[in-house]
């Protein structure tokens, strides 16, 4: 397991291995009933908004509709995108002790934005997990070497499943440039060579901010081009589509949904959304979460 630069899981580090967790017996024909729910993972991909002091839409005024959310949806694992250090503590604090978190700073640190992944620790335990940049030079920290707009980079996590036998997957959480398609379409090939570089006997979810229209867009045709599929075109029961990035405007029904959740073929989705929360008229950000209902094969 590695740690590149020191801020990792909370504000400090403990070892990947997790206690087992006690679940308790069940009769064969209740264990029968129960053993497609329990399998199910609920994963969501959330651009957080960087916490600001600036009204209306300020972290303080954001963050009780945040924790509202989480709390309602109670996800068991979340990509979150742009989170700041002491923003993502808020939102530990506010989810509870059960759960946990990774990430990093991308400029090195507990400075800049994380990629973040919040994980339910009575399902899931971290196993393996590392960093890398977008850029000519992954494994250096805070580099951005196409003419980005800002820094990029990739946290992921192999994950243990408490509740289906140990089984192990991959979860890989992004945020694509905003503001040059080039650093965008250059970020997809460095991704696949690592995806192909960890094992590929077991599932992979990609979380993330694209900044690209999910159909239609070059970074789309080129991340499914990597063998991964649309939980959204995958899932069996959708909600109503909605442009994942509103910017705190009305929201528009059909729009671009630029935030995405890809998954290796095989994966059941029973169900894939794009979350629109809010209380008083207040988002908890200026993204709208997606989520997928979804079984690993």
């Amino acid at each position: 397991m590695s740690d590149v630069n020191g801020v990792t899981r909370r504000a400090g580090l403990r070892t990947a291995g997790v206690a087992a967790v006690t679940l308790p017996l069940f009769t064969t024909a209740s264990a029968s009933v129960l053993r497609g729910r329990g399998r199910r993972l609920e994963v969501m991909s959330f651009n957080l908004r960087f916490a600001g002091t600036t009204g209306p839409n300020s972290w303080a005024a954001r963050r009780p509709v945040m924790r509202e959310l989480l709390r309602r949806e109670a996800p068991t694992v979340i990509g979150t995108q742009e989170g700041l250090y002491q923003q993502l503590r808020d939102i530990d604090f506010d989810l509870g002790a059960r759960y946990d978190w990774i990430g990093t700073g991308r400029a090195g640190g507990s400075r800049d934005e994380f990629m973040a992944v919040f994980y339910d620790t009575r399902r899931l335990a971290p196993a393996e997990y590392d960093h890398f940049w977008l850029s000519d030079t992954p494994e250096v920290v805070g580099s951005n070497t196409w003419g980005g707009s800002t820094i990029r980079m990739v946290t992921w996590v192999r994950f243990r499943d408490l509740r289906d036998g140990e089984r192990e997957f991959y979860l890989l959480n992004t945020h694509l440039d905003s503001g040059n398609q080039d650093a965008r379409l250059r970020s997809v090939p460095l991704i696949a060579r690592r995806m192909a570089g960890l094992d590929p006997d077991l599932p992979l979810l990609t979380t993330g901010d694209f900044n690209a229209p999910a159909h239609g867009s070059a970074v789309y045709d080129a991340m499914l081009g990597t063998g991964l599929v649309d939980t959204w075109d995958a899932a069996a029961e959708r909600g109503a589509p909605y442009g994942t990035f509103h910017g705190y405007r009305p929201l528009v029904p059909g729009g671009d949904r630029i935030d995405w959740i890809l998954a290796t073929p095989g994966v059941t989705v029973r169900r894939a959304r794009v979350n629109t929360f809010s209380r008083d008229g207040q988002f908890p950000s200026d993204h709208l979460p997606v989520q997928a209902s979804l079984t690993l094969r």
